[in-house]
């Protein structure tokens, strides 16, 4: 079932405000009903970039950064990780959902394969997608690449860093790009040292970018740790890595 809305968007470059439609996609993983958000641009041949949204669902972010992508010319879709009827109410709620996918994280990549296919679906370029992913879905974007799903590249924008460290680390054939926030208290010097490890065994394309005087979700507008500054300059350069990656 495909069904528009209508969503009011801030815009990052200009500051102004616009209208924007996004179309609803529902799919499958089996009994479960996902629903996802695609650019106008669906079914145009053109370079495709699945977003992650935060630990508590689609959210004005991820939304945001969707219509933004579209006007840089790519196919964007958000991805609904939780199901219908399964989207965290509350900070409690977000954190047992999110930390369930983050345990069991082959279902988590899972439910990332499925999105992508409903992007290259919509006509994203095959061999030319690329995952980004804020919070919890920063998370995913690093699973994305552990699970060699196929995509060019992935950027993970103030996600968690840390990985059960009983599991190998394998060949990351996706290039990678780390936008990390230095007063992160999340993040801990051993998760950053063991992804460096992580990634130089894998043999990774591999980029880290720490930004000055930011916490934990620095690039949402509506958080008070944002960082507008440093938010626009991460925005920039996940731009930059994409252009590089799918142009």
């Amino acid at each position: 079932m495909i069904r528009s809305i209508l969503l009011t968007a801030f815009m990052m470059t200009s500051g102004s405000l616009f209208s924007q439609k996004l179309t609803t996609i529902s799919y499958q993983d089996g009994s479960q009903k996902l629903n996802g958000l695609i650019t106008s641009n669906a079914g145009k041949k053109l370079p495709g970039v699945l977003i992650l949204p935060a630990w508590k669902g689609i959210d004005e972010e991820a939304k945001t950064a969707a219509i933004e992508l579209e006007k840089q010319g790519y196919i964007a879709f958000i991805a609904d990780i939780y199901g219908e009827g399964k989207i965290p109410a509350d900070n409690e709620s977000a954190a047992k959902s999110s930390g369930y996918y983050k345990q069991n994280y082959q279902e988590y990549q899972k439910r990332i394969s499925l999105a992508l296919e409903q992007l290259k679906k919509n006509g994203a370029i095959s061999g030319k997608t690329a995952v980004i992913g804020y919070c919890f879905g920063g998370t995913g974007a690093l699973e994305a690449a552990r699970g060699n799903l196929a995509v060019a590249g992935v950027v993970s924008i103030h996600g968690s860093l840390a990985k059960d460290q009983t599991r190998k680390n394998e060949k990351l054939n996706a290039k990678i790009l780390i936008e990390n926030p230095a007063d992160d208290k999340s993040v801990t010097p051993q998760d950053y040292d063991n992804l460096i490890k992580e990634m130089n065994e894998g043999n990774a394309d591999w980029q880290i970018i720490t930004y000055a005087h930011s916490k934990h979700t620095f690039t949402d507008p509506k958080s008070p740790d944002y960082n507008e500054i440093m938010a626009k300059r991460a925005w920039n350069h996940t731009l930059m890595f994409l252009k590089e990656i799918l142009k």
